[in-house]
This record gives structure tokens, sequence and C-alpha cells, in this order.
């Protein structure tokens, strides 16, 4: 599944692409929607929340999108042909000068607007956003102390954009072992801080890493590294399901609790 710093770059992306230009066609592709038609409307504005992107039109309507693990959103001009299936499109979107084309979607709605917090008001802070709340969520995180870290910090309800990559590579910036409850993490602060900073520097690249290095089998410290020597101390890299997703760690970096 995408980290927040790719579906905000998503955004910016659609928001660039779409808004203020007139929709000359509208294609929603799933059944609860296929004819809805809001063509002849201007698009306002895309933002994201967490994972959540959030498309504007007309004054009344939001198109709710989620990219899940497989979906994405393609930029074209009118006469460009798709780089994936047509069968895969669960969105389509003209406007006189581009094609925007949502692929795999795992959510596709169409919601009144004075609605959006029914689909993005269970979130926590966005890590991303400019509402970013730093003790809201602190004050999450700890609501429930005996909870993993690794799982807490991928509850969207804590704190919105970390996905699993991050997760790893977080907990491994810090030292800390994805199973150390939060109530026994060192410097709880730090580690929110450090998540803010890591999609803050990556929400412009196509390629994300995490130790600064882009080339090919260095970008990340441990995330699918499993068996790999650690790049800090050598130690072979652990690789377990933790929580119900797999997860990677240094044994000597990351001392289990």
């Amino acid at each position: 599944m995408p980290e927040g710093d790719t579906v905000w770059r998503t955004g910016v992306h659609l928001d660039e692409a779409l808004t203020g230009r007139v929709l000359t066609e509208t294609d929603f592709r799933v059944p609860a929607f296929a004819t809805l038609d809001l063509s002849g409307r201007v698009v306002t504005g895309t933002l994201t929340r967490g994972k959540h992107l959030l498309t504007r039109i007309g004054d009344e309507h939001t198109l709710h999108t989620h990219l899940k693990m497989e979906g994405s959103w393609h930029l074209y001009s009118p006469d460009t042909r798709w780089r994936r299936p047509d069968h895969q499109a669960r969105v389509v979107l003209r406007t006189a000068e581009r094609v925007a084309v949502g692929f795999s979607l795992g959510i596709t709605e169409v919601i009144p607007t004075s609605e959006e917090h029914t689909v993005v008001g269970h979130l926590g802070p966005d890590l991303l956003g400019d509402d970013w709340d730093e003790d809201e969520a602190l004050r999450r995180l700890l609501a429930r102390p005996e909870r993993p870290v690794g799982e807490a910090l991928l509850d969207q309800g804590n704190l919105a954009g970390i996905g699993n990559m991050y997760k790893c590579e977080i907990c491994f910036l810090q030292g800390i072992h994805p199973l150390l409850p939060v109530g026994e993490v060192p410097d709880l602060p730090r580690v929110v801080r450090r998540s803010k900073a890591v999609l803050e520097a990556n929400k412009h690249r196509a390629e994300q890493t995490t130790t600064g290095d882009l080339r090919k089998g260095r970008r990340m410290w441990v995330y699918r590294r499993e068996r790999q020597p650690c790049l800090r101390c050598g130690t072979r890299i652990e690789v377990a399901e933790l929580g119900g997703r797999v997860t990677h760690w240094c044994p000597r970096c990351q001392p289990a609790p």
C-alpha cells in the first residue's frame, strides 16, 4: 500500500492538472455511480487526508478515492494511449487539456462535499497536512500504552500517512523493536517528529529513501532487506509477520523487548 507521501504527491498532481478546469466527461466505472454524470462542472481542488484523496467537483460533490494496494492515478494528454489496461480503470475524468484515470482503486465513491468528514473524520493528525498537530498524535498513541509501537504507527487513527515501509524504517532509525510497547518507547515525541521528517523529505521524490542513498539496494535500512546484512552493523536482517504485517528489523540495532 502506498505511503502517505506518495498519496500526497498524487494529490498535488491531480490538483495541478484539474483544478479550475471544466469536466467534459466523467466515467465512474463502479456500479453505485455508473450512471452519475458530472460533466460540465468545474473541479475546485484535490486534497489529501492521510492516504485518502478528495477531489471536489462543483459546489456539492467530492470524489473520494483510495489507492489501497494496487491503485494509481495517471494523467494523460487527450490522445495518449493509457499505460494500464482499460478494464482496470475505475474512474475517468476528462477536460479539454487532460485525462485523469484512476486504475484499480480500492475505493471509488462520490459523496456530498458537506459529508467528507464521514470518510476521513476518523483519521488522526495528517503528517503532511497543514493542520498537523504533534501533541494530538502523541495523545492518541499514548491512549493505548501497551500496544506494540509498530502496530500503533500503522494505525491511521493515531497519525495519518505511515505505511508498512516507513513503520519498519522509523523503528530502525529510532533503534526500537516494532513489538516494544508504546508506553516503553524512549522519547516518543522524537519518534513522531522523525516520522514527519521522513515523509516530508520524500514527498517530492519518485523514489523514496530513508538512508539518503538512492542506489539500488541501499535506499532502505531494513525494509525488504531480509537476510541481507544490516547497513549499519552487518547483522542479518530479520523478517516476520508481526501484527498481521510483514515486518523487517535488525536484531542487533533493535533488540527484542
